[in-house]
């Protein structure tokens, strides 16, 4: 199986920290040039200074914000005139919380705006380097709400699956180039966004986050929540070679808690 990437060149978007940080460790480990995105240039610094390099891997990062796409959009450009980008993962931080007849229209707007519209722009400018080289991974990660939508999460849900219909119609199209497009569905994952869903539904409710985490782990046959290395690794395998026939899929990573098949 071939599962190596020297001499590939990788962005990971949202890679300071959480699933997005632990998707540029597993690329690197592959041998992945990998260019980090997000909002601190110390701590995307601080990321790359800790990332595997061996031979002649190359790491570095971009600050750009994925609410700004019009400068999102100028700087990859750049970013894209000095190096073929091949694997690209769009991973961007889920939209706050709450009851979908309590979100306001703008709160739709900038969720669209930080998924759809960004991931859009970065696919556009970066499959054109990728159909020259006939070799391209556009990985999506997004959640198992487009399967199942999560209760108490209007606006992502509604977001998520708009980010799973515009992939899917991605991967139809850009197949023929050798670029495939996948998403990886994180369940319950040991991050920020985690901690977040936890507090609110507790303090929602009136008891203790514990109590609340013990109610989402007993929904998971794994019994537990996925480590953000764990949903990394699937991640890096979408981006291999070995990974050239799957394309336009959904991919849960979630310790089996989606009902569904």
């Amino acid at each position: 199986m071939n599962l190596e990437l020297q001499g590939k060149n990788a962005l990971v978007c949202g890679a300071s920290k959480g699933i997005g940080r632990a998707a540029a460790e597993e690329l690197a480990k592959l041998g992945a040039n990998v260019t980090l995105i997000a909002r601190s240039a110390e701590i995307l610094s601080q990321v790359v200074s800790e990332l595997t390099k061996t031979g002649d891997q190359d790491h570095d990062f971009l600050v750009a914000d994925m609410s700004d796409t019009a400068d999102l959009k100028k700087k990859v450009i750049g970013l894209a005139t000095q190096k073929t980008i091949h694997i690209l993962v769009n991973n961007t931080g889920g939209p706050p919380g709450g009851p979908i007849t309590d979100a306001s229209p703008e709160s739709f707007l900038k969720a669209i705006e930080m998924h759809l519209v960004a991931n859009h722009v970065l696919t556009t400018v970066l499959s054109k380097g990728m159909k020259k080289a006939g070799y391209g991974r556009i990985i999506n990660v997004i959640s198992t709400s487009v399967k199942q939508p999560i209760t108490g999460l209007g606006v992502s849900n509604t977001t998520r699956g708009a980010v799973a219909n515009w992939a899917k119609t991605m991967a139809n199209e850009l197949g023929a180039f050798g670029i495939t497009v996948n998403n990886v569905l994180p369940g319950s994952t040991n991050t920020g966004r985690i901690t977040e869903i936890l507090n609110n539904r507790a303090k929602k409710t009136g008891t203790t986050v514990q109590v609340q985490k013990d109610k989402m782990v007993a929904q998971i046959p794994a019994g537990r929540f996925a480590e953000a290395n764990e949903i990394g690794g699937a991640i890096a395998f979408l981006a291999t070679p070995a990974a050239s026939y799957i394309n336009g899929i959904n991919l849960p990573v979630d310790g089996g808690r989606t009902k569904s098949l």
